[in-house]
């Protein structure tokens, strides 16, 4: 039984592939021109690695902000739910999920089926989102890869104090006008990002365990003043978190195909 899920995001485009309820190929690309061509490619890599083609396919669910527009897509589920059962398949005992996407960030509650119980999402502003952190970087002439490890050298941070992604696009600038260290400022960055997405989390009551996930999660500098803002230690996933919200429209279609409930859920972490 073959079960797939895609996520096109602003950003990146994921797919997954289940074989049997179990991850079997999984693939990650920048987008391309259009929300059906990103989905359309992920998923040719993904099923070309795992020996596969589209005929092969039982059933696939999309998600994420292009999800209306895949054509090879039954279903499409909200990201909300797509990250929260992802996350839960990974790790049952998952009860909050922190996502953050290139166009917004969210905070997510799951019950022990793997369900959506609650969450708070920011949707308006880019600050606090993977737009915002490449602005930033753009501005500060570094790639956006880089601001994670350019944290951990700053010797006297900078604070950056505005809460639009405007504003600390130029206050970036001046405080590279100013002489301050690339390090530095790229330390200011992440955490003016993470007060952002702590202030989200903090009107939602944070229970353990909780996974970070979407790209964001791999920038050292945002997940380690997120965890002080809110002390906390995040669960690592045994999977890259920028598949989780693929992995978790594929175990909605492995779900629907198997005619089951939340028992069928764990079988897509192995």
């Amino acid at each position: 039984m073959i079960a797939a899920g895609c996520d096109v995001g602003s950003l990146t485009a994921e797919a997954v592939i289940l074989k049997d309820g179990r991850i079997c190929a999984s693939r990650i690309i920048g987008v391309r021109a259009t929300a059906a061509l990103s989905a359309r490619q992920v998923m040719e890599e993904a099923l070309s690695d795992a020996g596969l083609c589209f005929d092969d396919i039982d059933l696939c669910f999309s998600t994420g902000y292009g999800r209306y527009s895949i054509d090879f897509a039954k279903k499409n589920i909200s990201e909300i739910s797509c990250h929260g059962l992802g996350a839960f398949t990974v790790n049952p005992a998952i009860r909050t999920v922190v996502d953050i996407g290139g166009q917004d960030c969210k905070v997510i509650a799951v019950d022990e089926t793997g369900m959506v119980s609650d969450f708070a999402m920011n949707d308006k502003c880019a600050a606090g989102t993977g737009r915002c952190l490449e602005i930033l970087a753009k501005a500060l002439g570094v790639e956006l890869g880089q601001l994670g490890a350019l944290s951990q050298k700053a010797r006297r941070p900078v604070s950056i104090t505005n809460k639009c992604s405007i504003f600390m696009e130029m206050e970036v600038l001046y405080s590279m006008y100013a002489g301050k260290k690339i390090a530095d400022i790229a330390f200011g960055i992440n955490q003016a990002v993470a007060k952002r997405l702590a202030t989200l989390a903090k009107g939602m009551k944070i229970r353990e365990k909780v996974a970070i996930t979407g790209g964001v999660s791999k920038n050292s500098g945002v997940v380690n003043e997120l965890e002080k803002l809110l002390e906390i230690k995040f669960t690592p996933l045994a999977v890259d978190p920028q598949i989780v919200g693929a992995l978790g429209a594929a175990v909605f279609a492995h779900n629907e195909l198997a005619g089951a409930g939340g028992s069928q859920q764990q079988l897509a972490a192995g």
